[in-house]
């Protein structure tokens, strides 16, 4: 198990479940090592600069960014072709990754940004929403396939409707709502969100997938 790379996770993490949905997608063999966010062990730490998951460890490089381990995965094997997306598909894990992920933040956590309007920032993520749910006349986002942006972006449309789902529902939204149902009601979401222990220091992890 020990030279099987280790990827350090969390499993409500949107980044990491990301990073565990394209490794089970892969079927590329890791020790998958379960942290808590309030008890980083010592070696998680030695492992993640940022202190922040997920982080892989390969045996040969550290690869700390979430997309980065999705396209590590997806370089030794890629079934389907998530990776034959168009440009926009990068652009839009951009956007995700960047303003809306900033302005989902500033919805789910309101209490910490009094200086902040909160409507206003909910408002900026559901431009990014309506945009979403204007390509996904499709089963995905580009077409009936499944790409690397979809599996991208999922966690954290689920993260953002989960804030308050009542008014998620209730928006104009029919194609990203079936988009997002079909996502976690899938086996694949089943798989990556299965309950694990913590990791304990001079064990192993679970081999994962």
């Amino acid at each position: 198990m020990s030279q099987l790379p280790i990827l350090w996770s969390f499993r409500r993490c949107p980044y990491a479940m990301r990073a565990r949905l394209t490794i089970a997608y892969t079927g590329v063999a890791t020790e998958l090592r379960e942290i808590l966010l309030r008890d980083k062990p010592d070696a998680f730490l030695r492992t993640s600069a940022k202190g922040t998951v997920p982080v892989l460890d390969t045996g040969q490089e550290i690869i700390a960014e979430s997309r980065d381990i999705m396209l590590w995965a997806l370089g030794q094997r890629d079934p389907d072709g998530w990776l034959q997306m168009p440009a926009q598909g990068h652009a839009l894990i951009d956007e995700n990754d960047g303003p809306f992920k900033a302005a989902l933040d500033h919805t789910k956590y309101a209490v910490r940004y009094p200086e902040r309007d909160a409507l206003a920032d909910r408002a900026e993520a559901a431009r990014f929403l309506s945009r979403l749910n204007a390509l996904l006349t499709n089963t995905y986002l580009f077409g009936a396939k499944r790409c690397l942006a979809d599996t991208a972006i999922q966690p954290f449309v689920r993260q953002f409707a989960n804030t308050d789902r009542a008014w998620f529902d209730a928006q104009d939204w029919p194609n990203l709502r079936r988009w997002l149902v079909a996502f976690e009601t899938s086996e694949a979401f089943a798989q990556v969100m299965v309950k694990y222990p913590p990791w304990v220091p001079c064990e192993s992890g679970i081999r994962f997938p």
